[in-house]
């Protein structure tokens, strides 16, 4: 059995002509590792960010003058604005207004319950017409003394009667003469209580002061109202708030350091944030002489000279302050401006030339086809077609950039 066990020499030669199988496969193994890494490598090498200088493509006439002296920031603000009360206390039956009307003035807003007003009106009319006719009678009981005081004066020549008949039928007359003069004066008193009850009653009606735009509506029905705070904080004092839209205008603060460049009827330029693209004729219509020692500014007031229902109290505004006023323009051709080194020529394309640009999106370069005005000129292309404002253009593309490499904006 011990002889079975025997390795022939053969056998052993065939085991010792070759690596075990152990080393072949751990080579094995580290030459994928290192194919892996290869690839690894040479993928990170052609994703590495390319640095470019970028800048936003803005819409033409978006810019701000060439002139402008300096600018600031403020707010549209309403000269004229009033929150609309009635003068007496009372029970809202009737609210016609809303946030958006457009109010004239006079136009009714909201009614009161008037049953009380009502009735006193009704009560001093009655009074005024009971003390007509209460004139009306003095005036006929006038008319009759004067009668006979004149028949008694006749009788009295004639030696009919006698003189003391004649001086009752005269103090008659004066008698009746001097109840008519207070029942004149009577009606005077009245009148002027009905007076004060139809303007009472007409209190009870809250109408429109000036023409504007209902911008708050602050009652309910049913809700009391009151020129005065009452009712532990219970009692509304106003039935909502009107803005006249013509009375608007800009406040910016101008850093004191600057102040004295702005002068009355110094022309400007404002823009809305809302609306960038919208330039607005403008002057200076007062420096307020107080400044604010926290903020180190000066109120300037600007009024608008374009005014439509873009314009809202309170919305954000840029203005810039002309050296001069600018001259009247046609309207600008509709495009972006972007710098002349963003435009390059795309020589690859099959069937023309076409410019492009590099615009980034999502850290990635995007090639644009654009078309480009025959009208450009001064610092910057006009582009016309293929790119939008606000998308970020790429300056000056470096020759390795290509459609799809991830790019890296360096200061």
């Amino acid at each position: 059995m011990l002889k079975e066990l025997r390795i022939d020499g053969a056998q052993r030669e065939d085991r010792d002509s070759g690596p075990p199988r152990w080393v072949l496969g751990l080579l094995a193994g580290v030459a994928v590792l290192a194919l892996a890494g290869g690839g690894a490598w040479w993928l990170h090498g052609a994703s590495r960010p390319v640095a470019v200088q970028t800048v936003t493509a803005r819409a033409n006439g978006q810019g701000p003058s060439a002139d402008a002296v300096l600018q600031a920031t403020g707010y549209v603000t309403a000269r004229r604005m009033a929150t609309v009360s009635a003068q007496i206390t009372g029970t809202l039956t009737e609210v016609l207004i809303d946030e958006g009307f457009k109010v004239r003035k006079g136009q009714v807003l909201a009614r009161l319950d008037d049953t009380g007003l009502k009735a006193g009106l009704a009560a001093a009319e009655a009074q005024v017409r009971s003390a007509e006719a209460n004139v009306a009678q003095l005036r006929a009981q006038l008319a009759q003394a004067q009668a006979d005081s004149r028949r008694q004066t006749e009788l009295a020549a004639s030696g009919m009667t006698t003189h003391q008949a004649q001086e009752l039928a005269a103090t008659s007359v004066k008698t009746v003469g001097a109840q008519l003069e207070a029942a004149l004066r009577q009606i005077d008193a009245v009148q002027a209580q009905a007076r004060q009850a139809r303007v009472n009653f007409d209190y009870a009606t809250v109408r429109a002061p000036f023409d504007g735009v209902v911008t708050a509506r602050a009652a309910q029905v049913g809700e009391i109202i009151s020129p005065l705070s009452a009712g532990g904080g219970f009692t509304r004092t106003g039935v909502g708030t009107i803005v006249d839209m013509e009375s608007l205008e800009v406040n910016v603060d101008v850093n004191e350091a600057y102040i004295a460049q702005v002068k009355p009827d110094m022309p400007c330029e404002a823009v809305l944030d809302a609306y960038p693209d919208w330039k607005i004729p403008a002057h200076v219509l007062a420096v307020i002489p107080s400044a604010d020692r926290g903020k180190a500014t000066v109120k300037v007031r600007v009024a608008l000279e374009h005014k439509d229902d873009r314009l809202v109290p309170d919305m954000g505004v840029r203005v810039s302050f002309l050296a001069a006023k600018p001259k009247v323009e046609a309207k600008p051709v509709p495009g972006v401006l972007v710098p002349p080194e963003a435009v390059v020529i795309d020589r690859e394309a099959l069937d023309k030339s076409w410019n492009v640009v590099y615009v980034v999106a999502d850290g990635k370069a995007q090639k644009r086809n654009v078309q480009l005005s025959n009208l450009e000129g001064g610092k910057f292309k006009l582009v016309t077609e293929g790119l939008k404002a606000g998308e970020t253009v790429i300056v000056a593309p470096p020759a390795e950039l290509k459609e799809g490499s991830n790019v890296m904006s360096k200061e």
